[in-house]
Parts: structure tokens; C-alpha cells; sequence
């Protein structure tokens, strides 16, 4: 209905404009609402007051102009000027019906929309470091960046989903030199594990491996691989210091094919893990872009040369500097170490170069919340490499907290005691996991319930909107066991049988789903859908408390089947778009 009246009302517009009454230049955007009172109408518009100004006339005066000019519409029994300049539509009770109609004629496809059509859209999230499996706190960057970009290609977007595979650089040289010191134990020498190291049992898992197809090809003496290394952090030293000498020490000893190997054997173990855990999350992508292809192809040095060339960069004390600070950042980042290696921005300002030259017209970065403050310095390097930094779009995603009882899970990828995403999902189901984890505003902490979200009740949302989709398909089980066939025709033409409260308010609710989704897609807010099936599903088990469906008149009964099932396909569109299954026995 609101697509309706925004129809009538720029034909109205352009009515005005051919008269002379409104500049044929002007484009105004128009926005319908739905009234907060019954008497003020259905729907509201403002435009009079938008145009006001433009138009250069009184907006009670230029709004009375609109409602003359609005074609007259079977839909609209009246449209009145209130205050100083709205415009409110009341809508014929009959059209309310019409929903039941569209949505058993477009199904699958009700809601949708060409908003984003001609636009594409790059939504980069996850990218977790490939040095351990995805952990509860990954999986809920996850689930949101995965249900935004089906939520911006369903209303038209082109939508291309990356994952930025950070496979460069001192962590992935840390996670290497553990599984070689894991390795090397494996062979039966002994020596102190690093406290900077990786601890978790999958290093040691692929230094076995390891072993078990190379035999000591490998193996160092112990005495040799510590020789003069500086003190760890236990024994009152410097634990960078101490790893980044055993670093050093591993591609001495090993050489640097052999380092190569466990650095290879390390990365392609944790990242194939990753891909098929994301995988059985219900998360695919289009690319996963690796950081050493912009090492290897000179992009991070032909970004460099860029801002070289825009006078963005100098040198200060044997580094090179980004002179972000001014364009807006707190203070200037080293892009070159004074040992001539890249930094970690280095490459990101190469990564976002990269994107804005394949012609994206938005990019969606979906970023941890503890990474607020990097954003001030990836928009600094957008403008000094002459771009738009409006097209960056950074949304943060707050971690989310697990609970066992009245314990909370410490998680850390260091010392190997954090729970996975994988063992997550094992024990409350993927669907389960998805629905609490896009429950909320992103950017809100989240305290994961697993009691809750394994309980079969109705105080478990998902188990909540799923059975609501399973009690109409028992429904339609009923009525064949009766040995009574739907007839979906005889229900379209009696749907003003639907005359009681619950019956209207999940006309209502069902309405709202199209306009639900454009605005849940614009404002990049997922939980918008998640609320909405659990109001649909709380308006349908009311109903479905409150009246029988299965009456004996066949023109009633047939009337309130169409309705439930049209609940029955705007829940399973909604639970599509969050990839989660729609059962049809609970």
C-alpha cells in the first residue's frame, strides 16, 4: 500500500509540474509513513512540508495543490490536510485484503525489490586471522555480514561477499614457528614452549601430522634452536623479543623452503578448516582475497607510490610514515618498518585500493568493535589515494559473550582454551546459533543463553517462529485427514470474512514485510527481520489460540486457510533471508 500511494503521489507531483505549480528540476523524495492514530488516517506524507521551500510556496497551501491533484484509486476512501502541511490517506478496509492475493501469487519472491538494482556492493566480513579455528566470538561477524548481504541482494543490490585472508606478515610467521617447535617435541627433543606462541591442541595436531609423513626431516637439535635467545616473558624477558628471535632462528636453521613448508602446511590446514566451518554456518563467499597476492603482485608498493605522490608520506627515524593526521586520523602510522617490512596497514591501504578500483559503488567492511579506532586511518588513506571515502562503509560487530551456567567461557586464540564455532553449532543447531547471533543491533553486546537456545519452548525465539511455521503445515495435515480439500479460490473471493481483531492484526503484520525489508536492508540492521518473524509468529499463535481454523463453513474456513498460509510463506521467505530451516513438524 505504501508503494500505492507513493505511485499516486508523484503523479500528482508531476501534474503540479505541468501546470507550472511545481520547477520541472525538482525531485523530491517521498517519504510514506503509517500513522500512529487510527483517526489521522493509515498513512502520512510531509512532502508538502519538504517542498516548501523549494517550491517557494505555503506547504497548507502547496499540499492542498497535491490533493487535488492525486488520481482518484479504489484503495483510498479519503485523504485529508492536516496540520501545518501533512497529508494523511485512509486506506478502504477492503484493500487490506489484497495482501493475502499478492502473496500467494509472487511467494517466494513477496517483498522483494529493485531498490539497490544497477549498484554493487562489496560486503568484506569475518576475515579472521588463519592461525586457529573460528571461535563464538567469530561467528557472530559471521551470521550478520552473511544475512546482510542476502538482505542487500534481495532488494536489488549486486552483492559480491569477500573474505580478506590475512596469509602475510608476524602472526602467520608465529603460528609456522609453533608448529615447528610442536614439531620438533614430536621428534622427542625438549624445550620451553614460547608463552607468545600458539598453545592450542590444532597446533599440535599439525605438527603431528606432520611428523607422521616426514619423519625428522625437520628436526633441529634444541640446544641449537635456543642458543642465545633472548629470555621469555616467564623468566623476567621480553616475550616479543623471545618469539621473534625463534623466528629468525627457524628460517636460519630450516632455510627458507623448508620454514616455507610449515608455513604453507599451516595456513592451508586453518584456512580449509575455516572455509568449511563457515560452510556448514550457512557462510559462502565469491572471493577469498589473500594479502600475499598484494605483496607478490606490487599493489602494496603501487599504493605507497600513490600517496608518495600525493605527498602523504615521509621518513622519520629510518621508517616511513602516512601522514593521516591530516585527513582526519589522531596521528600518523608507520607504513614501512625500519627494517624495510610492510606493515599490517601497509597492506589494508593496498587491499582498499584494490577494492575501489574494481568499481564497487559501496564497500561494507564488517569489523570487530574493538577495531573503532582504525577506522579514522582506513578513511584518511582512501582520500589521499583521490577517492571517495563515502564509499567506505564500516560496520562494527560487538563479540558476543557465552555462558555455561553462572560461568562465562574465556576464549583465546593463544592459549587454546576458547570454544569454537564449530562446537557451537554442534550443540545448539545452526539454526539456533544464526537467530541469537543476528538477534540484536550489531553494534549491542550480546550475551549468548545456550540454555535457551536449546530449549523447546516458547521462551526460545527460534523454536518460537519455528513452530508457528510448523502449526500451519499441522493445520494443512488436519484438513486432509477430514478428508476436506482447500479451496483457494472460494477463500480469495470471501477474504472480507476476516472481520475478527487477530485476523486484521496479521493483515497488518503482513503488509508491513515488503517496506520491513528495504528499510532493514538501508539501514544495514538484520535484526529487523528477526523481529518481525517473532511479531508475525506471535500474531499467528495468538490467532491460532483465539479461532479455529477448520470450521465447518467452507467459505470461512477457506477464507482463514489462505491467511495462515500466507503467514505461513512470509515466515519462510523471512527465515530464508536468515538461512534458517523452516520445519514442518516441531
Amino acid at each position: 500500500m505504501k508503494q500505492k500511494i507513493e505511485e499516486l503521489i508523484r503523479q500528482a507531483v508531476n501534474t503540479l509540474k505541468n501546470q507550472g505549480d511545481l520547477a520541472q528540476d525538482i525531485a523530491p523524495q517521498i517519504v510514506i509513513e503509517r500513522t500512529r492514530d487510527a483517526q489521522h488516517g493509515d498513512f502520512a506524507s510531509n512532502l508538502a512540508l519538504m517542498l516548501a521551500k523549494p517550491a517557494k510556496a505555503n506547504p497548507r497551501q502547496l499540499a492542498e495543490k497535491i490533493i487535488a491533484a492525486l488520481p482518484e484509486d479504489a484503495a483510498i476512501t479519503k485523504v485529508e490536510l492536516a496540520g501545518p502541511g501533512f497529508i494523511n490517506f485512509f486506506v478502504n478496509p477492503n484493500a487490506q485484503y489484497q495482501i493475502i492475493k499478492q502473496i500467494h501469487e509472487q511467494g517466494p519472491g513477496f517483498g522483494l525489490s529493485q531498490i539497490g538494482v544497477g549498484k554493487k556492493v562489496q560486503v568484506e566480513f569475518v576475515s579472521a586471522n588463519p592461525t586457529g579455528p573460528l571461535h563464538v566470538g567469530h561467528g557472530r561477524g559471521a551470521a550478520y555480514g552473511s544475512v546482510l548481504a542476502d538482505l542487500l541482494a534481495a532488494v536489488g543490490f549486486e552483492v559480491h561477499r569477500e573474505y580478506y585472508v590475512n596469509d602475510a606478515g608476524r602472526q602467520m610467521d608465529i603460528l609456522a614457528t609453533s608448529i615447528w617447535l610442536r614439531y620438533l617435541e614430536e621428534c622427542g627433543e625438549v624445550l620451553p614452549f614460547p608463552s607468545n606462541a600458539y598453545r592450542g591442541d590444532y597446533v599440535r595436531d599439525i605438527a603431528r601430522d606432520i611428523h607422521q609423513n616426514a619423519g625428522n626431516d625437520y628436526r633441529r637439535p634444541a640446544a641449537l634452536v635456543q642458543e642465545e635467545i633472548p629470555a621469555d616473558e616467564p623468566q623476567g624477558g621480553d616475550k616479543e623479543a623471545h618469539i621473534d628471535a625463534l623466528i629468525a632462528r627457524a628460517k636460519t636453521l630450516l632455510g627458507g623452503n623448508l620454514y616455507r613448508d610449515f608455513f604453507q602446511i599451516g595456513l592451508n590446514n586453518i584456512l580449509g578448516d575455516i572455509k568449511d566451518d563457515l560452510h556448514e554456518f550457512g557462510v559462502d563467499y565469491q572471493q577469498w582475497f589473500s594479502e600475499r597476492q598484494l605483496m607478490d603482485d606490487g599493489s602494496v608498493e603501487k599504493a605507497l607510490d600513490r600517496l608518495r605522490a600525493g605527498n602523504h608520506l615521509y621518513e622519520k627515524d629510518g621508517a616511513l610514515w602516512f601522514a593521516s593526521s591530516q585527513l582526519g586520523d589522531e596521528k600518523d602510522r608507520v607504513v614501512v618498518r625500519e627494517n624495510g617490512q610492510y606493515t599490517y596497514f601497509a597492506s589494508d591501504i593496498a587491499y582498499h585500493h584494490n577494492k575501489l578500483e574494481r568499481g564497487f559503488d559501496q564497500v561494507i567492511d564488517i569489523w570487530g568493535a574493538d577495531h573503532h579506532g582504525y577506522i579514522p586511518r582506513v578513511r584518511a588513506a582512501i582520500l589521499a589515494l583521490g577517492a571517495d571515502a563515502e564509499k567506505l562503509k564500516v560496520l562494527l560487530v560487538q563479540f558476543a559473550t557465552l555462558y555455561r551456567g553462572e560461568e562465562k567461557v574465556q576464549m583465546s586464540t593463544r592459549s587454546g582454551e576458547f570454544v569454537t564455532l564449530r562446537q557451537l553449532r554442534n550443540e545448539v543447531g545452526k539454526d539456533a546459533a544464526r537467530f541469537f547471533y543476528v538477534m540484536r543491533r550489531s553494534e549491542q553486546h550480546m550475551d549468548f543463553d545456550l540454555q535457551l537456545a536449546t530449549s523447546r519452548s516458547n521462551e526460545n525465539p527460534v523454536f518460537y517462529v519455528q513452530y508457528a511455521y510448523a502449526r500451519v503445515c499441522s493445520v494443512l495435515r488436519q484438513l486432509d485427514e477430514k478428508g476436506w480439500q482447500r479451496d483457494i479460490d472460494l477463500g480469495m473471493d470471501n477474504l472480507p470474512q476476516l472481520v475478527e481483531s487477530h485476523e486484521l492484526a496479521l493483515l497488518a503484520t503482513l503488509a508491513r514485510y515488503p517496506e520491513m525489508l528495504a528499510k532493514a536492508a538501508l539501514q544495514y540492521e538484520p535484526h529487523q527481520i528477526v523481529m518481525y518473524v517473532r511479531e508475525l509468529a506471535m500474531d499467528f499463535h495468538t490467532y491460532y489460540n483465539a479461532h479455529p481454523f477448520l470450521v465447518e463453513d467452507a467459505v470461512l474456513r477457506n477464507a482463514r486457510l489462505n491467511l495462515v498460509c500466507a503467514v505461513k510463506q512470509v515466515l519462510a521467505n523471512g527465515l530464508r533471508l536468515l538461512n534458517i530451516t523452516s520445519p514442518e513438524v516441531m
